[in-house]
């Protein structure tokens, strides 16, 4: 294993305990959407994204908006082992009181650009910073991560054509393709594909990758920034739950956190994937 995606992919998996261990001491969150995008927060945080945590209003920086802010889980590690805060206070999430609540608030804490929640919101606020930011005549770029479930919001589909008329070639659309929303799989509420030819008529630069494979992640998000004249969108193709067996495609752990049982076996499993690459 070539040593960046290594040191990623050693991250994301460190990652994916901190998911298990708040969701379960909360009993409460949404542990599968969190370990199916953990990945690709690794790669962007970790490699991509232009960002300073003992700076965070850089103005210089790149732009990172959660629409699908339930998976705060997968965000708030990734924004702890940046830099933006303590990793002892992922203890606190969902508790009251707490900077970690179950969706990102702006104002609490830093790095959280927007407070996301509602679903369908992201890519409208994305299209306004990235549209500011080229009024400057700013290098900054801008990332929104959506979940597949999220394409069923019709205020997603007028940013989707609102961003390919204005060829904001600053953007870059993540959509965490991992098939599953809370009552059930996408193509059996609402059918979604043919995704890439709908992408493609609004106007986008359209990339589908294996979203857990680093290379591929970090290859997208290379043909992105070069990409001019067209905002691009990279549906990554996921897993819900991923690194977890049991949680691996199970519709429960949309929004239900593992009870200590599962916890044990969870963490028995990512430790073990961790021991194999780390020996690599």
């Amino acid at each position: 294993m070539e040593e960046e995606t290594k040191r990623l992919k050693i991250l994301a998996y460190k990652m994916r305990k901190e998911i298990i261990q708040m969701t379960n001491k909360a009993k409460s969150g949404h542990p599968g959407g969190s370990l199916s995008c953990i990945d690709i927060l690794t790669c962007l945080y970790f490699n991509v994204l232009r960002h300073n945590p003992e700076n965070p209003e850089w103005e210089e920086r790149d732009f990172f908006i959660l629409s699908k802010g339930h998976a705060s889980p997968a965000f708030y590690s990734v924004l702890s082992y940046s830099g933006y805060f303590e990793k002892d206070e992922l203890k606190s999430f969902r508790q009251l009181n707490s900077r970690l609540q179950g969706h990102p608030e702006k104002g609490t804490l830093k790095g959280v650009e927007i407070t996301t929640g509602s679903l369908g919101q992201g890519l409208s606020i994305a299209n306004g910073i990235a549209l500011g930011l080229k009024l400057k005549k700013s290098t900054a770029r801008v990332y929104c991560l959506l979940g597949d479930g999220e394409l069923q919001e019709g205020q997603l589909w007028e940013a989707i054509q609102s961003a390919g008329h204005r060829k904001i070639d600053n953007l870059c659309v993540i959509l965490d393709r991992n098939r599953l929303q809370i009552d059930g799989f996408v193509e059996d509420l609402k059918k979604e594909e043919p995704l890439e030819d709908k992408l493609k008529s609004f106007l986008f630069n359209v990339l589908r990758i294996d979203g857990h494979n680093f290379n591929s992640i970090l290859d997208a998000f290379n043909i992105a920034s070069k990409t001019r004249s067209k905002p691009t969108f990279i549906i990554a193709d996921t897993i819900k739950g991923k690194g977890v067996s049991f949680m691996e495609n199970n519709v429960k752990f949309h929004g239900v956190p593992p009870d200590d049982e599962e916890t044990e076996t969870a963490l028995r499993e990512i430790d073990e994937e961790l021991r194999k690459m780390e020996r690599e």
